[in-house]
């Protein structure tokens, strides 16, 4: 396991961006797997966004497709969550996860497969 810090979450208009960050403490994460999950009150923590170790292979929920992106910068240590055209339905608690031992350009989408998570941060959209 690794600890991860994210970061980027706030309060935005209907409509506005957001760009999450997520970092893994003290270590380099380019051969990790990496996810987004939301948690919105009440519901199960579920996947937003995932990309491969090699950054070829990106995944989305359909809900977001076209307004988000994921990519990594393997030289920075950090992977991005770029969130576009909020919706009040965007409205969670984002979790960065890692996937320690992952395949080269394979993405991971259910919770069970990942090792390590960030401590959440707060997505607000207000209408």
């Amino acid at each position: 396991q690794v600890q991860l810090v994210a970061s980027g979450g706030g309060l935005v208009q209907a409509g506005g961006s957001l760009r999450l960050s997520c970092a893994p403490s003290g270590r380099t994460f380019s051969s990790y797997a990496m996810g987004w999950f939301l948690q919105a009150p009440g519901k199960e923590r579920e996947i937003v966004a995932a990309i491969s170790w090699s950054g070829r292979s990106t995944y989305y929920k359909d809900s977001v497709e076209g307004r988000f992106t994921i990519s990594r910068d393997n030289a920075k240590n950090t992977v991005y969550l770029q969130m576009n055209s909020l919706k009040p339905e965007d409205t969670a608690v984002y979790y960065c996860a890692a996937r320690t031992r992952a395949l080269y350009n394979s993405y991971y989408t259910e919770v069970s497969q990942y090792d390590s998570w960030g401590q959440g941060t707060q997505v607000s959209v207000s209408s």
